[in-house]
């Protein structure tokens, strides 16, 4: 079959194109974003074909899908709708695809990206899962049974999917222009965790993942003593070292290789899921001890005394967790967040804890709201000045004026955001390489 996927450059449309192809079908897309990005990887290595205008030719037995980023009224989407080609949603594929695997759906609000990731690695070796994880990176064979998937609740997207087994990270309120308010992502989640065939594994340090009413019997596992896994012993080394236990029976000492206590509790989903695959506890240490992050989660690039930190923290949540993180790793370096805030309802609706998370750092620096989705219009006087007015020192800065940058060298200096910060880094390493000659 053929795909024609629009804002193909977006990271879960990367995805679904990468595994659209492995599954031998002929696939090429649309977007008009002509910079490189880094969902790109993939594509590149399959040869999958990026049109930057409207000017190619379609077959008419083409099937189109399309990001949520892109409008309905955008050129390309009138371009299709005119030539009469089949339109298919981007999660009602993703759904069709689960259905063939046995599937391992990762979901929750925050750190379905690492417990994927996690769980693929943790699982790779053993047997040779395909995988569909949101940085950009997709994978499918033909000769795997088993399906590792992250699971969005954007525009209540995974209720199309068909989990055999379920992780659930966490659940509080994020993407409020899609709900009412938290019963409702509650409820969303209820409903896609009761399609599950066999297994939940939920935080149950989370209080919200306890007002889920399921048929299903829910593992849970968190730091605190009421859960069926527990975390002890957490420490600080050359990462994160800590402690398992199932009830009172001690499992395993593990090692982590990064940073940050919301990872360690994305290691122990990834750990339980292992063990419920029947994977060795020898193997799920070993291999645990040599995972590597995806692309934007905590990627760092030292130049000289001075850290810079890619992540793709948006949320306050989020945030919070880098910067604790960060912490963590460098507790004497000086701690330096730009941050490029995405979507004006974000802003609108998380305002006063984007202040308070924001202001665990030494200085916060904004640029103005990026947002491919939604229309200033539509949100007047909702701007990043709503954030930068109530931390002392905040500043406004833009990919052009950056020279207030300079006098953060020799510090750790951390760029967040779900959009694209390349360039930030970019424009900014150059002025700390300037001022260094």
């Amino acid at each position: 079959m053929k795909y024609y996927c629009i804002g193909i450059k977006g990271a879960g449309m990367s995805t679904l194109a990468q595994i659209l192809y492995d599954l031998g079908n002929e696939v090429s897309g649309y977007d008009e974003t002509i910079d490189y990005k880094f969902t790109e990887k993939g594509l590149h290595e399959r040869n999958i074909k990026i049109y930057n205008d409207s000017n190619h030719p379609l077959d008419k037995d083409t099937i189109v899908t399309y990001s949520v980023a892109v409008p309905l009224s955008h050129k390309e989407m009138q371009r299709v709708q005119k030539l009469g080609l089949t339109i298919k949603k981007y999660n009602e594929i993703i759904g069709e695809i689960t259905s063939m695997f046995n599937t391992i759906c990762i979901s929750g609000t925050h750190g379905k990206t690492s417990t994927s990731s996690m769980v693929k690695h943790l699982l790779t070796g053993t047997y040779n899962p395909s995988y569909f994880i949101g940085s950009g990176n997709g994978y499918i064979s033909k000769d795997s049974n088993i399906f590792v998937i992250e699971s969005d609740e954007f525009n209540r997207h995974f209720l199309t999917y068909h989990p055999t087994n379920t992780i659930i990270t966490n659940m509080e309120e994020e993407h409020m222009e899609c709900y009412k308010d938290l019963n409702d992502i509650i409820d969303t989640f209820n409903k896609f965790a009761s399609n599950t065939k066999e297994k939940i594994i939920a935080c149950g340090d989370n209080i919200n993942t306890h007002k889920l009413k399921l048929k299903q019997d829910i593992v849970y596992y968190g730091f605190n003593n009421d859960n069926e896994y527990i975390i002890k012993n957490n420490i600080v080394t050359d990462g994160e070292e800590f402690d398992l236990y199932h009830h009172n029976d001690f499992i395993e000492h593990f090692k982590l290789p990064i940073f940050g206590t919301h990872m360690v509790l994305n290691a122990t989903a990834a750990i339980i899921m292992a063990i419920n695959y029947n994977v060795s506890i020898n193997d799920i240490k070993n291999r645990l001890s040599t995972f590597k992050n995806e692309d934007r989660r905590f990627a760092e690039t030292f130049i000289k005394d001075t850290i810079i930190i890619d992540d793709y923290a948006h949320h306050p949540t989020e945030i919070n967790a880098t910067i604790t993180a960060i912490k963590r790793k460098y507790p004497d370096k000086r701690l330096v967040v730009v941050f490029k805030p995405n979507t004006y309802s974000r802003i609108r609706d998380f305002q006063d804890d984007f202040i308070k998370s924001l202001s665990n750092c030494d200085q916060v620096y904004l640029t103005n709201v990026d947002s491919n989705r939604e229309k200033q219009s539509d949100y007047p006087n909702i701007n990043s000045y709503l954030i930068t007015d109530h931390i002392p020192n905040a500043a406004i800065i833009s990919e052009d004026n950056m020279d207030i940058l300079k006098k953060e060298k020799g510090s750790v200096v951390a760029f967040l955001s779900c959009a694209s910060v390349s360039h930030l880094i970019e424009n900014f390493t150059k002025l700390i390489e300037e001022d260094s000659k």
